[in-house]
């Protein structure tokens, strides 16, 4: 493993992941893996834009992941599994560093967030179904302040804070901006990423 991703591994391990504890609350389980890879001697985070014409959540940009079916003993069973139903990367294929805090949406999911190193060089096989194109962002760019802003947004008569990263056409919020933002947070400082660029807030 690439000295940089072991280092990621022990920032996670490190900072453990905190369960969601909302009580009274009933939230349905999903998984998202969050991919990272090197090409070029530089680490590289995937992201997934959903077909314009899904009834939910279309158009927008997220990670692999989705629903947690029955037959998933867990969440990260389903991480892996819907990474390679959407992608077509085998489980096998990916090597999990760590998990990040578990997350509720708007939409009332519970989502547990996995962090991996996926082959560089794989020839991903989208599903057309649930994805229109795959995005390759270099992880440099979501560390400058530049292209990072945050919004105030009442919610069920609640502010919340709605955060955004741009890349080029591409826009990035919501809860996928909210994952991104934690593990920014958490590698953000780590050498060898970006000297003098950090995460912002």
């Amino acid at each position: 493993m690439e000295p940089l991703f072991r280092q990621i591994r022990e920032r996670l391990e490190a900072q453990p992941a905190r369960a969601l504890s909302l009580p009274g609350i009933s939230l349905r389980e999903a998984a998202v893996l969050a991919p990272l890879f090197l090409r070029g001697g530089e680490v590289h985070v995937l992201f997934t834009q959903r077909p314009k014409t899904l009834r939910t959540h279309a158009g927008q940009i997220s990670f692999p992941g989705g629903t947690r079916d029955p037959g998933d003993p867990t969440p990260l069973h389903t991480a892996l599994r819907e990474t390679e139903e959407e992608l077509g990367i085998p489980r096998g294929r990916v090597e999990v560093l760590g998990m990040l805090d578990e997350l509720p949406t708007v939409t009332e999911y519970r989502i547990t967030p996995f962090v991996g190193v996926i082959p560089g060089d794989f020839a991903y096989r989208p599903n057309p179904h649930e994805i229109e194109e795959v995005i390759e962002v270099p992880l440099a760019h979501l560390l400058d302040p530049a292209i990072q802003r945050s919004e105030v947004w009442q919610v069920r008569g609640e502010n919340h804070d709605v955060y955004f990263y741009d890349f080029g056409p591409h826009r990035i919020w919501g809860a996928t901006a909210r994952i991104l933002k934690t593990f920014l947070q958490l590698v953000g400082d780590l050498p060898g990423l970006s000297p003098g660029i950090r995460s912002a807030g």
